[in-house]
């Protein structure tokens, strides 16, 4: 399955670019979340869609930021 994963940091932001995209390119279902980046273990929506990943699940993301702050948090994550 073709998972894809769209984040922005304040509710006031906007999701629609970042969905529009995941869906252009194919992704069968969309986790949407509208909180900051900065700690993994309060996104609620991101540790929801990590428990539903399967092997052999492709993830797309719009940007590598959308997982955190930088590739050093990310990668320690």
């Amino acid at each position: 399955m073709i998972i894809g994963y769209a984040r922005v940091s304040s509710r006031d932001q906007n999701l629609a670019r970042q969905v529009k995209e995941l869906s252009e390119f194919g992704c069968e279902k969309i986790f949407t979340e509208k909180q900051s980046g900065k700690n993994f273990q309060e996104r609620t929506v991101y540790n929801k869609m990590r428990s539903k990943l399967r092997f052999g699940d492709v993830l797309v993301v719009h940007d590598l930021s959308r997982f955190g702050r930088n590739k050093e948090h990310i990668r320690d994550e």
